[in-house]
């Protein structure tokens, strides 16, 4: 769909492009942190450990990472990007 849209809109001169957040430290992903750890008869950190292991980067995404990456598809920096989805996961996906 992003790629269909910034193709219809490219004569206008309007870029399309969205993002795809990885795991990222909101309170719902410290509630299923808490079940996590406590499952396994552990703190919360233990239970944000077990998704963070796994991820290049070796921790969890802040919302900054993502309005970050927001803040740039929005800023005249990204005026020749288009029809993209740029993944902010850490490396948690690699493709």
């Amino acid at each position: 769909m992003t790629q269909i849209a910034a193709r219809d809109l490219a004569e206008e001169g309007i870029t399309v492009n969205a993002y795809a957040p990885g795991i990222v430290k909101t309170p719902m992903m410290f509630d299923i942190a808490h079940q996590v750890g406590k499952n396994a008869g552990k703190d919360d950190e233990s239970g944000m450990q077990t998704f963070a292991k796994d991820i290049a980067m070796k921790r969890l995404s802040e919302p900054e990472d993502v309005a970050n990456v927001v803040s740039f598809l929005a800023s005249p920096d990204s005026n020749y990007i288009t029809g993209q989805t740029i993944i902010v996961d850490g490396g948690m996906q690699f493709h």
